[in-house]
């Protein structure tokens, strides 16, 4: 998310600016001013095989500096990345507009490259909205990271719902202080490609666009399993997230080519 971190430098470099490089009453963000660029890909390395890309994005445990970049706009509704969603927010009602978008799939091609980060975000700021409800939910039962990333703890999860072990309604958290719900991951399936191709999903996919004016299912990568195909296929629409200067053109072009064989397919 090198574009994350740019518009975090340039938003400290305006407060200093502005007020001398006083201490704010708001303690900045764990996160990095400027962190090193990352290369954009070599010819070798656009060569190498899916599955080698794959295991090169695996990752281990996040940093706190990662967690409060994914709530950016939870922690600092005001700043200039805020603003940057709620840009995208507005192209979307633009979309909506013309056609309906109350579900949305959040994806990329391989994992580490702000999907995760931008489906919060997104959720966060279209729940601002007055007078809209939002429903974030975590597709992702192999690496989900929406419950730490605003704190939750859930007792249920989307699992549970899916396997009837229990109703949507006990399984939905409310964010403390916002308009916005989530249903998070609390166990993890042997079986998410199934559960999220199956049956349950597509009824609760028509039960919670009933109920929300827009819900965003933040998936896993595109590439490497099959379960965000089949939650996209459900959405109206497809938000598809590279890294700057990083995610390669020919990982793009894979995930377009999965997610775009759909004739209600959106890009955004």
């Amino acid at each position: 998310m090198a574009k994350v971190y740019e518009a975090l430098r340039k938003a400290e470099e305006e407060r200093k600016r502005r007020t001398g490089d006083a201490s704010p009453s708001v303690q900045p963000l764990d996160v990095p001013p400027e962190p090193a660029a990352p290369k954009a890909p070599s010819v070798t390395a656009s060569k190498r095989s899916l599955a080698d890309r794959l295991r090169s994005r695996g990752g281990g445990r996040d940093s706190s500096a990662e967690v409060n970049k994914r709530r950016i706009s939870v922690l600092q509704p005001d700043s200039y990345v805020a603003e940057q969603f709620r840009a995208l927010r507005g192209r979307i009602d633009a979309l909506a507009s013309q056609r309906p978008v109350r579900s949305l799939c959040v994806s990329s091609p391989l994992a580490g490259e702000g999907k995760t980060t931008a489906s919060i975000n997104l959720a966060a700021v279209t729940a601002m909205s007055v007078g809209r409800r939002v429903l974030l939910v975590d597709c992702d039962m192999r690496r989900p990271k929406v419950h730490q990333a605003l704190g939750l703890q859930p007792e249920a999860g989307l699992a549970e719902v899916l396997t009837q072990q229990v109703p949507l309604e006990q399984a939905v958290i409310r964010v403390e202080g916002m308009n916005l719900d989530v249903l998070a991951v609390r166990g993890k399936p042997a079986n998410p490609s199934e559960l999220l191709g199956s049956p349950a999903m597509h009824a609760l996919v028509e039960d919670v666009t009933s109920r929300y004016d827009r819900v965003i299912f933040d998936t896993p990568a595109a590439l490497g399993v099959p379960d965000t195909k089949a939650v996209a296929e459900l959405c109206d629409g497809v938000v598809v997230v590279v890294r700057a200067d990083y995610t390669s053109q020919q990982d793009v072009e894979a995930a377009l080519d999965i997610l775009d064989r759909r004739p209600r397919s959106l890009r955004l």
